[in-house]
């Protein structure tokens, strides 16, 4: 987006939050100003062998205070996650933003709606649900162990499925839709590709609008390596062929736009 800004955000707060799973509040001078839901930043470590920037959805955004608000997952020893998790308040760290396009809000409100997230595809959830004026039917998936379940409950209904079947519904978000007997007129989704698939089909099949976030491994962040290209029915205008660059042409798709 032609708004984005490279800045220097101060660390505010860092905890853990599950298995992992990290939140950290940042605060930024324009950033936060900017950014709605379903954007993402680019955030850059101090390690110099690793040139490319992380990209992390945005889980709140805080205009007032300036701030914003990353729940990310450590992914491994010395990857940037986990540089990150290590992170104090008072400490600063280079960011890009915001990118990418969010959700829109204006096809949910008044609506009733699903807001679908499953695992890291949880967190942008949150921002969408405190700012969508809807009747808000909040969809959650996790693997076992739950995260960001009360700030959800605040927002929404909220409905939990796990695959270890600790919580909610056993299995997936679909069983716990179905086990609930849940329907509504617009979907928001955010999670792995089999998770949206199954969303998609969903919305397909009974004629729901359905918006998703695709969660694929970025690079540049800013739509010019085609490092993270989704297939799409038409031919892109940037590249000529089909397909659409998940930061720069999304993260946010109307689902019909892609194929997942």
């Amino acid at each position: 987006m032609s708004c984005k800004r490279k800045e220097k955000a101060a660390v505010v707060s860092r905890e853990q939050i599950a298995r992992d799973i990290y939140s950290m509040w940042i605060r930024t001078e324009e950033i936060a100003g900017l950014a709605v839901p379903g954007q993402f930043i680019s955030m850059y470590t101090e390690d110099r062998s690793k040139i490319l920037p992380r990209p992390i959805s945005l889980c709140e955004i805080d205009r007032e205070r300036k701030q914003l608000r990353v729940v990310f997952r450590v992914t491994g020893k010395g990857t940037g996650t986990e540089q990150f998790s290590r992170l104090r308040p008072g400490d600063f760290v280079e960011i890009l933003g915001p990118l990418g396009n969010g959700f829109p809000l204006e096809p949910g409100t008044g609506k009733k709606v699903f807001l679908i997230g499953g695992g890291i595809g949880v967190p942008p959830m949150l921002e969408l649900a405190k700012q969508l004026d809807a009747e808000k039917q909040l969809v959650m998936g996790y693997r076992d162990e739950q995260f960001l379940t009360e700030e959800f409950q605040k927002n929404g209904s909220l409905f939990i499925a796990t695959e270890d079947g600790s919580a909610g519904t056993p299995g997936n978000v679909m069983d716990a839709i179905a086990a609930n007997g849940l329907d509504a007129e617009v979907i928001y989704a955010c999670g792995p590709a089999p998770m949206l698939r199954a969303v998609k089909q969903y919305a397909e099949e009974n004629h729901i609008v359905c918006y998703v976030s695709m969660e694929e491994r970025m690079a540049c962040g800013v739509g010019a390596c085609l490092a993270c290209i989704c297939r799409t029915p038409e031919i892109d205008e940037h590249s000529q062929v089909h397909n659409k660059r998940v930061c720069k042409d999304g993260p946010v798709f109307l689902s019909t736009e892609v194929e997942v």
